[in-house]
């Protein structure tokens, strides 16, 4: 794996095809991979052609790709048979979050592909050391955690369980950098990883604030898009505290932090909502409520902004200021 890496000459397979999985194909399509893209549930068959085309055409439409979606497809297969898995490099595991159907999934990827392939899952709930022991051969299996859209977010993480080895996981965060990704890898195995734990935290707080009266479902919507959100997609919580001022936040801890939610059961309003078969605006059915319109212009407006937010982010990646410093060193 000390070899200078080429996209274009790792073929790679993601293994389950709904909306995550669909929209982490035209991801490594992009970057150049060959992609066998496996629908293990026949419905996938008769969606994921149709859900990719989609993505490559707006990704066309936008600038973000340059050439016709129909040369990605040159480079795609969609199958069920496990056998064509034969000469990929890396296995992205995207199915449901259910560790039976993902050991049977592995069984079946580990019975075609050679010793040295790669196997990843795209969990968000199960403990990659957990699922690793799933398979004959544990030291190459880690985590990669996307974000939807996964073709136009630069979010991944990457999670060493306690059996991965470390130059595995440290080609593959090299590899992560041909996707358009700003990787973390998470070195140390933790439920719900870094992303995860830090917003739940924040759905938890939000989920008190709400149920106790404090502020409604929209007033706390608004101050996450207009404060956090203000400022997280320059820098993360450090970055932000050193730039407006360390002690500040250290004096906030000793009086704030103890009057912080820290329930453990899942929140009632949440719970009503799932009870009630609401899955969001996939049936118009969650925290407000939408005509079928107002879902799919949601829906719209989201992959929408994805691009548009896309855009500003690249113009501050996250070695801007290095960057900065080396132009005015040139001059």
């Amino acid at each position: 794996m000390n070899q200078p890496i080429n996209p274009a000459d790792i073929p790679v397979s993601v293994v389950g095809l709904g909306l995550m999985g669909c929209s982490i194909t035209v991801c490594l399509l992009i970057a150049g991979h060959p992609v066998v893209a496996l629908a293990p549930l026949p419905a996938d068959m008769e969606t994921a052609e149709p859900r990719i085309r989609e993505h490559l055409t707006k990704a066309f439409d936008k600038g973000l790709i340059t050439q016709s979606p129909e040369l990605y497809f040159e480079k795609l297969t969609i199958t069920e048979d496990y056998g064509l898995l034969n000469p990929c490099k890396l296995v992205l595991e995207c199915t449901l979050e259910d560790i039976n159907i993902k050991k049977s999934v592995y069984e079946k990827i580990e019975a075609v592909v050679a010793d040295d392939a790669l196997i990843t899952s795209n969990t968000s709930a199960i403990p990659i050391s957990i699922l690793q022991r799933q398979i004959r051969l544990p030291e190459r299996f880690l985590g990669l955690h996307w974000a939807e859209p996964s073709h136009t977010t630069r979010f991944l993480e990457i999670i060493c369980g306690d059996l991965t080895d470390q130059q595995t996981a440290d080609w593959l965060y090299e590899l992560s950098h041909f996707w358009a990704k700003e990787p973390t890898l998470v070195r140390k195995d933790i439920r719900g990883f870094i992303a995860n734990r830090l917003a739940y935290a924040m759905y938890r707080e939000a989920f008190n604030l709400v149920e106790n009266g404090y502020a409604t479902v929209e007033d706390v919507d608004r101050a996450c898009r207009n404060n956090t959100g203000y400022w997280m997609t320059l820098v993360g919580v450090f970055r932000w505290m050193d730039l407006t001022g360390v002690p500040a936040y250290h004096t906030v801890m000793k009086d704030l932090l103890p009057t912080l939610s820290n329930k453990t059961e899942v929140p009632k309003l949440i719970d009503d909502i799932v009870k009630a078969g609401g899955k969001g605006v996939q049936n118009a059915q969650g925290f407000y409520e939408y005509t079928p319109e107002e879902a799919r212009l949601w829906k719209e407006t989201y992959e929408e902004f994805s691009y548009d937010i896309r855009q500003l982010a690249l113009k501050y990646p996250a070695d801007v200021v290095k960057r900065k410093l080396s132009q005015d060193k040139e001059e």
